[in-house]
């Protein structure tokens, strides 16, 4: 299932032109840092590490350039980012979501080959220009975040720039739900008062328990999951 995708056109190898252009995005951002921004983050995470140092400190300016909004001269970071994509290669990138069962609705990165690192680093940058200014305030810390990451791309990452320690699908997409169902509260109820939430939190912690029949494994992610999910309703 494709819950996000980049699509990073640039100069082909070899070209003595430095050019940059946008194609197909699908980029949910709601709630913050959503699939959207978990993908753009993990472009820029898999990719710097093949950008020169002496560049790094440019990457972030125009990060918070894009942010704020303001005009950002051209070319920039020695590429052209321009709107034409005649004569240019492209590389797609995807978040894909799995929702069997035995995965739990895991996520997972698909990097397409092509273009150079800077190349794809500044496809996530300018694509956070095509959002609103309230999804730009929220995605550009995200960036920050990535670039400073410097784990395997994984679940570890996910959890990294979504700030929270669950990587499932349901809980990036609709943190609150999650939460709620993880804690035994009817769907579409109304947000429980924080007492609520510790009550249930330590019910269902006792039910959970390797004491009341759970393997050690399960009861590891029951935990994990319940913690979070009150973390998310108390917060």
């Amino acid at each position: 299932m494709l819950l996000a995708e980049l699509e990073v056109w640039h100069s082909r190898p070899f070209t003595p032109t430095r050019r940059i252009a946008l194609g197909h995005l699908v980029l949910p951002v709601d709630p913050a840092p959503g699939f959207g921004g978990l993908l753009l983050g993990a472009v820029v995470a898999a990719h710097l590490g093949g950008v020169d140092d002496d560049l790094v400190p440019d990457v972030h300016r125009l990060i918070s350039q894009v942010e704020y909004g303001q005009r950002i001269v051209q070319p920039r970071l020695r590429h052209r980012f321009q709107v034409d994509r005649h004569g240019l290669a492209h590389t797609v990138h995807r978040l894909i979501g799995s929702s069997t069962s035995d995965e739990q609705g895991e996520i997972s990165f698909e990097f397409g080959p092509g273009g150079k690192p800077l190349q794809q680093v500044l496809g996530a940058i300018y694509a956070v220009e095509r959002l609103a200014p309230e999804s730009r305030h929220a995605l550009a810390p995200v960036l920050h975040k990535a670039m400073r990451w410097r784990g395997p791309i994984g679940p570890a990452l996910i959890s990294h720039l979504a700030g929270s320690s669950s990587t499932k699908l349901a809980a990036i997409a609709d943190p609150r739900a999650w939460a709620l169902e993880v804690l035994g509260f009817p769907v579409g109820s109304a947000l429980p008062g924080k007492g609520e939430v510790k009550a249930r939190f330590r019910a269902m912690l006792r039910d959970v328990h390797p004491d009341h029949g759970n393997s050690i494994d399960g009861a590891g992610i029951a935990i994990g999951d319940l913690a979070e999910a009150r973390r998310i309703l108390l917060a």
